[in-house]
């Protein structure tokens, strides 16, 4: 049988929280409401558990944070950066939570290509502080109509919205671009 290929375009909206709050006040900040997990301890997790309901209670106990999220992991631009003359600080963190996720993927698998979700964290070297910029998740996520799909997404876009809020300090430079808060 041959492959079919099928493309549907979208419109992803990116968002730009633009903080006089100092780069690493705002990687604390990330960090205390976040918990941390592997992808490798969820799936473990998920094979020691005898049912959805003690996985569900083992995630929250183990893993989330305040906020809801945990960070699966860090990439530090800023280790590489210089060598190529931007002297900055840069990381992106993969973060999310499988309860979060499968509030979205049980409507559309094709979701769980846009979870975990992520954020950069760039040091402002001009005006000082700090921007932290993500992916509104339902304008990836929902690409046709799907209430469902949309109604857990834009749930997942508010909780985004809320631990880069508490990270910031909601201290936000506005922008002629509109980004921010």
């Amino acid at each position: 049988m041959d492959a079919v290929i099928q493309t549907r375009p979208f419109r992803g909206e990116r968002i730009a929280v633009q903080t006089r709050r100092a780069f690493d006040a705002v990687l604390h900040g990330l960090r205390q409401a976040m918990g941390k997990a592997t992808v490798s301890e969820i799936n473990a997790l998920a094979k020691e558990s005898r049912s959805e309901d003690e996985f569900c209670r083992r995630v929250e106990e183990r893993y989330v944070g305040k906020s809801g999220f945990m960070l699966f992991a860090e990439i530090d631009h800023s280790a590489w950066l210089p060598r190529f003359g931007l002297n900055r600080r840069v990381v992106r963190w993969i973060l999310g939570n499988p309860l979060y996720a499968i509030t979205m993927i049980r409507h559309d698998i094709s979701a769980g290509l846009f979870a975990p979700v992520e954020l950069l964290v760039t040091e402002d070297l001009v005006q000082g502080g700090s921007t932290v910029t993500y992916v509104r998740p339902s304008t990836l996520m929902v690409i046709e109509d799907n209430p469902p799909l949309l109604e857990a997404a834009l749930s997942l876009d508010a909780k985004l919205a809320a631990l880069v809020a508490g990270a910031t300090n909601d201290v936000v430079i506005p922008n002629h671009q509109g980004a921010g808060k």
